[in-house]
């Protein structure tokens, strides 16, 4: 059974646009694309926080 989600999704498929994610690597930024398989699962891996206020 498909959800609405699902069905607003395959009906816009020809309308949706690649998204490409940087980070921050060794000082500049890279496609997480570009990674070797190795450096994708590590990405993947890693713990994001938000910095609390004073």
């Amino acid at each position: 059974m498909k959800t609405k989600t699902d069905q607003i999704l395959e009906e816009n498929q020809g309308l949706r646009t690649k998204c490409l994610v940087y980070t921050r690597v060794m000082g500049y930024h890279r496609p997480v694309e570009s990674f070797n398989i190795g450096k994708k699962g590590e990405h993947k891996q890693r713990t994001y926080f938000k910095e609390g206020g004073c």
